[in-house]
C-alpha cells in the first residue's frame, strides 16, 4: 500500500494532538491515518504519544 504524503497542516495537526496528550490511537483516527504512520511521523518530529493500552496500567 502506498503511503500517503504528509502535509504541512497534519504535521501541524499532529504536534498539537501531542501537544494535548491525545492517545496516539485518537491521534490516527482524527487524521485519518494507521497508528504506525502516526508513531513514525511522531518519531520524525520528535513528538511523544501514548497509546491507550500503554495508559491502563
Amino acid at each position: 500500500m502506498a503511503r500517503k504524503p504528509w502535509s504541512f497542516k497534519e504535521d501541524r495537526r499532529l504536534m498539537e494532538l501531542a501537544k494535548s496528550s491525545t492517545s496516539l490511537e485518537e491521534a490516527a483516527k482524527q487524521l485519518g491515518r494507521s497508528p504506525d504512520a502516526i508513531k513514525r511521523m511522531a518519531l520524525r518530529l520528535g513528538l511523544a504519544l501514548k497509546s491507550k493500552a500503554a495508559k491502563k496500567g
